[in-house]
């Protein structure tokens, strides 16, 4: 008998998978602080989905890639020796798309900052994940409400509802992944500290 439970779960995962995250960022800061990243309105979807096919559609080919050619044995990467060569592989391929934003989109400093930020999280994921198993839908989370905070203090709190939604959402996504039994208490605990530290010290940092 199916579990609606997990399925629920498993959708939640899906849909908060941390390679979307860049993309998640982009649509929010775009849309509620339109003059943070400085894209008009009428262009913020078409650059949404530059950033989705770059941040999200490349790297998770390339780990399609790595299954079927037998370099990990699922997907999920349950077993933390199965996320080494992948977490290396799209660290190095965020750091090239960072730099690439920095050269080619020069105007445009706060997304190149917010980028930055975000491949600094996938680096210390990869760093983590060589000395323990760490979530990183939880870091992930965790780092996009580190930089989400202080975007709210200087946005005079007009971005407290996004802060508390984000928050229910973290939530959600640990207690998936804890009933997906991916990930131990501690693995999600870590996850979301860690990331939020980044996120937040960085924002703190660059702004």
């Amino acid at each position: 008998m199916t579990d609606p439970v997990r399925g629920a779960a498993r959708i939640v995962s899906y849909l908060f998978h941390p390679l979307l995250f860049p993309t998640y960022l982009v649509l929010v800061l775009g849309f509620l602080m339109p003059g943070f990243l400085l894209i008009p309105t009428n262009a913020i979807w078409r650059f949404a989905g530059f950033v989705a096919v770059i941040t999200f559609i490349f790297p998770a080919a390339n780990l399609l890639m790595l299954k079927a050619f037998g370099s990990i044995s699922s997907l999920e990467m349950r077993e933390r020796r199965d996320r080494y060569l992948p977490f290396v592989m799209i660290t190095i391929f965020y750091a090239v798309v960072c730099g690439m934003f920095f050269y080619k989109v020069s105007l445009n400093v706060n997304f190149n900052k917010v980028m930055l930020i975000v491949t600094v999280l996938t680096a210390v994921a990869t760093i983590a994940t060589f000395f323990f198993k760490v979530s990183v839908h939880s870091l992930a989370i965790g780092g996009a409400l580190g930089i989400v905070m202080p975007l709210n203090k200087a946005a005079d709190g007009t971005l407290l509802f996004l802060v508390v939604a984000m928050i229910v959402i973290a939530g959600t996504v640990m207690s998936a992944r804890l009933y997906l039994q991916v990930h131990g208490m501690r693995e999600v605990g870590y996850g979301a500290a860690i990331g939020f530290a980044v996120g937040f010290l960085g924002m703190n940092l660059l702004f």
